[in-house]
């Protein structure tokens, strides 16, 4: 009896162990739906089973397969990371291909001429009054452009005497406070004593230093008298030329026109002459008429232009 009693207590607990066991499975189920629930909110059954779809296993798990929407998602991206990769690699290759490409049409290019210089010697800008003076006056043509060549370089002068030297400290410099017409005036003081080396060297450092200055046309046209009177035409025609392409209507641009026909007269130079004088008659004919008349009428009286 009691062998069989002992029998039907073992049968009798077997069956209830496998129900607890059997209710903690489950148990564990639920959790683990709910926490699926939880990480993936508004899953549904393509994703996991959480139990409530028809037809499924209350015994499921719900665990989302091997391949999932999300794993398909994070291959999507590796492939366009790839992707970009590969075309920003091309986009790079590319670029410097074109770099190459234009140096060497840059280098197959002809390189454009220099501009020559003036034909008057004294610049290499050519300025809008510069080619007024060049165009064609009474049938010349604009091979006759009123210019000559630069001023040689200067000889190294020989001692001054000492007579010329009293000469000279007997000029006084003046002291105005305007630096710039200090030396001017000093510079006319030594032309208008004939001393014109002297005046030459003084000139040149005022308008060399005073480009700007007020009485910079004066500067200029006296610097060419100064040569000119000196017995250097040559010389002084750059400076005439230069005075009236830097300002046509500076003070002393129309005195300049008519010097520079003088300098032209002087070397026999009268195509040049004849040019300069009819461009002085063509924009100044106020000083034609008026101040200038009487050294423009001996001026055309030296020379026989067409």
């Amino acid at each position: 009896m009691l062998a069989i009693s002992a029998c039907a207590a073992v049968g009798t607990a077997v069956p209830a162990a496998a129900q607890v066991d059997d209710a903690r499975m489950r148990k564990v189920e639920a959790e683990v739906r709910a926490l699926q629930r939880k990480v993936f909110p508004g899953g549904d059954g393509r994703f996991f089973n959480d139990g409530t779809t028809a037809g499924t296993s209350q015994t499921d798990t719900g665990l989302p397969p091997a391949t999932s929407a999300l794993t398909d998602v994070l291959a999507r991206l590796d492939a366009m990371e790839t992707r970009i990769a590969n075309l920003t690699a091309q986009v790079e290759s590319n670029t410097n291909t074109l770099a190459r490409l234009s140096g060497r049409v840059a280098a197959l290019e002809p390189t454009p001429p220099a501009t020559p210089a003036t034909a008057s010697g004294v610049g290499a800008n050519t300025s809008s009054a510069d080619a007024n003076l060049s165009a064609m006056s009474g049938g010349a043509s604009a091979a006759s452009k009123p210019s000559v060549p630069a001023a040689p370089a200067a000889a190294k002068p020989a001692p001054p005497s000492a007579e010329r030297l009293a000469r000279v400290q007997a000029i006084t410099k003046p002291d105005t406070g305007d630096a710039g017409e200090d030396e001017y005036t000093y510079g006319f003081r030594l032309w208008e004593a004939k001393l014109y080396p002297e005046a030459q060297q003084q000139l040149r450092l005022y308008v060399e230093k005073y480009p700007q200055h007020r009485l910079i046309s004066y500067g200029r046209n006296l610097l060419g008298r100064a040569y000119l009177d000196d017995g250097k035409p040559k010389e002084a025609a750059p400076w005439f030329v230069k005075n009236y392409d830097e300002d046509m209507n500076g003070a002393r641009a129309g005195d300049s026109l008519l010097f520079l026909a003088e300098a032209m007269t002087a070397i026999n130079d009268t195509s040049r002459a004849c040019i300069a004088l009819a461009k002085f008659g063509e924009v100044y004919p106020a000083l034609a008429t008026g101040r200038l008349q009487g050294q423009y009428d001996a001026d055309r009286a030296k020379v026989k232009c067409k």
